[in-house]
C-alpha cells in the first residue's frame, strides 16, 4: 500500500475518534466517511454524515469552527512533519441511497397495482 492511501486510513481513524469524542452536536450523530489527502498532502478532503440529515448544515459550520481543535488532537496522535488542511464535505450517499430505495419501493408498488388490475 502506497503512503497516500495509509495516510488517509490513519486521518479517518483518528479523526472519527476525535469527532465522536470531542465533537458534540446535539441531537445528531455525526461520522466521518472518507478522507482523501490531495499528492502534496497540503489539503484532505473529509467527508462526514449526519443524522438526521437535516442537521448537515449545522453539523458543517460545527465542523469548521473545531478544526483548529480536531487539527491539535490529530498533532498530538499522529507523526507527520504537516498535516493537511481540512476541507470538510457533507457526504449525501446515504440520502441518495434513501432516495433510489423509495423510487424502487414506487415502482414495486405500481407495479403490484397493475398486477392486480
Amino acid at each position: 500500500m502506497s503512503k497516500i492511501p495509509r495516510i488517509n486510513e490513519l486521518i479517518l481513524s483518528e479523526l472519527a475518534n476525535a469527532v465522536s469524542r470531542e465533537i458534540a452536536l446535539p441531537d445528531a450523530l455525526i461520522t466521518i466517511s472518507y478522507v482523501e489527502c490531495s499528492p502534496d498532502l497540503k489539503q484532505a478532503k473529509v467527508g462526514f454524515s449526519v443524522l438526521p440529515d437535516r442537521l448537515a448544515g449545522t453539523a458543517l459550520r460545527h465542523l469548521k469552527s473545531s478544526t483548529s481543535q480536531l487539527i491539535g488532537l490529530l498533532r498530538a496522535r499522529i507523526k507527520l512533519r504537516k498535516l493537511p488542511h481540512l476541507i470538510w464535505e457533507f457526504d449525501a450517499t446515504e440520502r441518495e441511497a434513501e432516495k433510489i430505495e423509495r423510487l424502487i419501493m414506487n415502482l414495486d408498488d405500481e407495479d403490484q397495482i397493475i398486477a392486480d388490475e
